[in-house]
């Protein structure tokens, strides 16, 4: 029976796996293909052939106090980012209309920062008010650490989801950030939850971390009853300290498979960095997650709305949009390499 995430706030599933089985997992005691096909049994069952696209509106750039080792963002990460104060509501607005527009299922609005002002939360609220009211779109928040009485605020104005990623495990957080703690992201998770926001929280696999970091993510997620788990590969470009482990595509299979099995009924979002770690293997992760980010991530780009759309399409799956179908979808299904008119333009050798 495929959930319905209009009453689904909560993930409630029974974990289908111990931590000693992860780690079986994860270590290659299992074969790749035996992996993917329990865990996408448990993908179809709760989510159908639905794929959820995602995509980000960095709001706010730079301009951080944080020293977060992964972010582009960090406090004197000279990474050459452009830096920029937070949007106006029509700015916001509009990105929102055209994210719709290019089918994205949820909006997701991203800002720099320790955590939101009071006047910022105002500001938040009113743009997530317009965005619920005049384009009927699910919104996401990630605006770093937050308090209950502003995400109760945020949650009175229409806030779907709030987004806090956990990133590491708690043993490991002391290694990627010292400005704050393991605790502030499960604190500012809590706070949300209590305010009946949905979560949002997963990690970023590729920064040194153990195996049993990442399992540990994957239960806390668990226990938190986190209804959506983005689950991200580190890009390591300029401005980051952390030093990137290698990362193959069977290896972020393996870790998106085991996060599945962990938490069957939640979304399970293939993050940043599937161009570049997944490479030939991205569409196989769509038989075990059911979602994923389009359009790029934050300061780094990635594949394109039509190049995801075709990844889809050719997995014999259909987006899931906030209503409907958008404009051009019906013709796009339709397009065909191998067509007549087509043909000269695949001859190697012309006359």
């Amino acid at each position: 029976m495929i959930a319905s995430e209009q009453v689904q706030t909560i993930s409630s599933a029974p974990s289908l796996i111990s931590p000693e089985e992860a780690l079986d997992i994860l270590t290659s005691k299992e074969p790749l293909l035996s992996i993917i096909n329990r865990a996408s049994e448990v993908r179809f069952r709760y989510f159908g052939n639905r794929v959820r696209i995602h995509i980000l509106d960095n709001i706010k750039n730079g301009y951080c106090p944080e020293d977060c080792g992964y972010c582009a963002q960090r406090k004197g990460g000279e990474s050459g980012i452009k830096e920029y104060s937070m949007k106006s509501e029509d700015e916001i607005w509009e990105d929102a209309k055209k994210a719709k527009e290019n089918g994205a299922y949820r909006f997701c609005m991203v800002t720099s920062g320790r955590g939101p002002t009071d006047k910022a939360v105002d500001h938040l609220a009113n743009t997530i008010r317009r965005i619920n009211g005049e384009l009927g779109l699910k919104v996401c928040l990630s605006a770093g650490i937050l308090d209950e009485k502003k995400a109760r605020t945020l949650k009175e104005a229409g806030l779907d989801r709030y987004n806090h990623n956990l990133n590491t495990s708690e043993s490991n957080y002391n290694e990627i950030c010292s400005t704050h703690t393991f605790k502030d992201r499960l604190t500012t998770l809590e706070a949300a939850s209590q305010a009946n926001i949905g979560l949002c929280s997963g990690l970023i696999v590729g920064m040194g971390e153990q195996h049993s970091d990442i399992i540990s993510v994957a239960f806390e997620l668990k226990r938190l009853g986190v209804i959506s788990i983005p689950v991200n590969f580190f890009i390591p470009i300029k401005g980051h300290v952390i030093q990137s482990s290698t990362l193959t595509p069977e290896y972020c299979l393996r870790v998106l498979a085991m996060f599945r099995l962990v938490n069957p009924d939640s979304e399970i979002r293939i993050g940043a960095g599937r161009e570049g770690h997944l490479g030939s293997l991205q569409s196989m992760a769509l038989f075990v997650a059911n979602s994923l980010f389009a359009d790029g991530y934050l300061n780094v780009k990635g594949s394109a709305t039509e190049q995801t759309m075709s990844m889809i399409r050719d997995c014999g799956m259909v987006p899931e949009f906030t209503e409907g179908i958008p404009e051009g979808w019906e013709s796009f299904q339709e397009t065909f390499l191998y067509e007549e008119k087509n043909f000269p333009e695949l001859y190697k050798y012309k006359k």
